[in-house]
């Protein structure tokens, strides 16, 4: 088996915290399988560090070798058994904000009609480079995103807007980040600094976060339980880019699972590298 950099999300995608089921086994052969030696584990979360440990403990998943938080703004090494941030990342992506943190950013969006909708999400939600919002479902926010971009603009802040929804709030989510901060560049980076390429790299997600990735180059997987509109929007703009060949759907039946979770990752895995099913049985 050739090396293989393994890269996922977690809420709604390893993590089964979604509405539909986990297949009992799911899980267990994934652990096992990203045991080997031969795979680079990397979670891509929108969580911060402190939320994906404690998403690791609470549903008993394997140690990651590389964590990337906050939607992409954040990379860290697990070294021995600490985490150590990756200060080169940081230093790459500082200079799309010219100097200034997500706190600087916060008074280009008070008090001002055309974005009242806003909601500052908690003081855990924010980091230095990852400035987050609630947003109500209802809101027209193509047009709220493209006058939020003006705002920064203005200033002469490059950043990237990612919106997605919690299924389990029914609100959705706005994170403004960097230009070159999104999960995207984040697993592009580690790919160039660690010698993997789009052959031995595959990424899995369900969510809007998760677009940036879903739609490019990388193989990627949505898990079966992802929600109908990320779908169709995933699929829609992957043909647009012509990379349609690097977006796979699980389906279920693989291995009798149901393609939802981890099973759907796996399902995935196998579709880009088929050697690797004679190693889950």
């Amino acid at each position: 088996m050739q090396k293989l950099l393994i890269c996922t999300d977690l809420d709604r995608t390893l993590l089964p915290n979604g509405n539909q089921p986990e297949s009992p086994e799911a899980r267990s052969i994934f652990n096992l399988f990203v045991s080997r030696l031969e795979v680079c584990l990397v979670y891509v979360s929108g969580r911060n560090l402190t939320l994906i440990q404690e998403a690791i403990q609470e549903y008993d998943l394997p140690a990651p070798h590389w964590v990337v938080g906050d939607v992409g703004s954040t990379i860290y090494q697990l070294d021995g058994d600490r985490w150590k941030s990756w200060q080169s990342w940081s230093k790459k992506i500082a200079g799309d904000w010219q100097g200034l943190n997500a706190i600087d950013l916060e008074p280009l969006f008070l008090d001002l009609t055309e974005i009242s909708h806003l909601i500052l999400q908690e003081p855990d939600q924010q980091s230095r480079f990852k400035l987050s919002y609630y947003l109500p479902l209802e809101v027209e926010k193509e047009s709220l995103q493209h006058y939020i971009k003006l705002r920064l603009e203005e200033q002469n802040i490059a950043a990237s807007l990612i919106y997605s929804v919690d299924e389990a709030k029914a609100i959705g989510l706005l994170d403004i980040l960097p230009a070159h901060a999104t999960k995207f560049h984040a697993v592009e980076f580690l790919m160039n600094q660690l010698g993997f390429d789009y052959s031995n790299t595959v990424f899995a997600g369900d969510s809007g976060n998760d677009m940036p990735l879903l739609i490019s180059s990388v193989p990627s997987i949505l898990v079966a339980n992802a929600h109908e509109d990320v779908i169709e929007q995933s699929q829609r703009q992957a043909k647009e880019l012509g990379n349609t060949n690097y977006l796979y759907l699980a389906k279920g039946g693989f291995l009798g699972m149901n393609g939802n979770y981890s099973g759907g990752i796996l399902e995935g895995i196998a579709h880009y590298h088929p050697d690797i099913q004679k190693l889950l049985v």
